[in-house]
């Protein structure tokens, strides 16, 4: 399962900017892997893990903007088809990764 966090958050004042700042910085400490700008993704082990960490990015979403979470499978992601550019290579997109426990 993949969790997408896509997300608009004011930065017009310097509470603001501090408040993207934090959240972007859960997203990052938290294992999410900037797909582009404000459009993060997580890999997660089953449905059950990915309902924990929608949970958790709840928890820390800042007070004012839109944050949005998706939740597809691994199938569904590996359907992702580039019509402009190429996909990054700082990470293994497809199943044949180790996790170790």
């Amino acid at each position: 399962m993949r969790v997408f966090v896509i997300f608009d958050l004011p930065t017009l004042t310097s509470n603001e900017r501090k408040d993207y700042r934090k959240f972007r910085q859960f997203l990052m400490k938290t294992g999410f892997i900037m797909m582009q700008e404000s459009v993060y993704s997580k890999l997660c082990l089953n449905a059950t893990a990915a309902k924990v960490v929608s949970e958790n990015v709840k928890r820390h979403k800042p007070d004012n903007g839109l944050v949005e979470l998706l939740i597809v499978t691994e199938k569904q992601y590996a359907n992702i088809e580039y019509i402009v550019g190429n996909p990054g290579s700082e990470y293994i997109a497809n199943t044949d990764r180790l996790v170790v426990l």
